[in-house]
């Protein structure tokens, strides 16, 4: 019960602070992405990874090319899963240029689900990066997110659901200075994300949404078409 109420405090909280920010609605961009994991057989071992390209605009002006994959440990007797993990990253600039800088990524993260009142499917994901980040001194971030799923017609996600996603995730920076006199902001950005989803097969689902990121300087919305598969 104590576990149920915090995590509603907090997607509350969180919900609280997206909305508040201000939106840049200049230009809409663009993430297209692929999800999947697998495991081992029967074993506790698998495997977890995505595939997103990020776009400035709809399409063709890259904001980013993010590869990430790694392996999963879920422990008996615990709805648990933690992952150990790395992430290439090509990030472009804004507009005509076609310059581009680079970043790898390893990660550790521990995703803890459940559900209130056998209808909404929460997730706590928590994430600590390390980064290389091209012509940057080495760098971590801590990320904590919360998913909310709520399927509309039917009492569970699996196949035909309809349902209504929902997250928030906040980055944390770890170092501040990154060289060459330079220095980073304690909050690196917040996410807020709603979606309608459809479930093709149990384990296979779409996504289709729009999230705003807010840094320190700029908001900036997302439409967002997201593919999850687990086999």
């Amino acid at each position: 019960m104590k576990k149920s109420l915090l995590s509603a405090i907090l997607f509350s909280l969180f919900i609280s602070f997206s909305v508040n920010a201000q939106i840049d609605e200049d230009q809409t961009g663009a993430w297209y992405m692929y999800f999947w994991n697998t495991n081992f057989g029967e074993s506790q071992w698998g495997l977890q990874g995505d595939i997103q390209y990020r776009n400035w605009d709809l399409g063709g002006d890259l904001e980013q090319l993010l590869i990430r994959g790694g392996l999963t440990y879920s422990p008996k007797n615990a709805d648990l899963k933690f992952t150990l993990g790395y992430g290439n990253i090509t990030s472009g600039e804004f507009g005509e240029g076609n310059a581009t800088s680079g970043e790898s990524r390893i990660y550790q993260e521990a995703l803890l689900p459940h559900k209130l009142n056998n209808r909404f499917y929460l997730t706590h994901r928590f994430r600590y990066e390390q980064r290389w980040v091209e012509n940057q001194d080495f760098r971590t971030r801590y990320r904590y997110n919360l998913f909310l799923n709520i399927p509309l017609n039917q009492a569970n996600l699996n196949k035909d659901a309809i349902y209504v996603a929902l997250y928030n995730e906040i980055f944390i920076n770890g170092e501040r200075e990154i060289g060459d006199g330079r220095s980073v902001e304690l909050f690196d950005r917040n996410r807020f994300y709603s979606a309608l989803g459809y479930a093709l097969k149990d384990n296979l689902k779409v996504q289709a949404g729009y999230m705003t990121q807010t840094t320190d300087n700029v908001s900036k919305g997302q439409i967002q078409l997201s593919l999850h598969h687990t086999f």
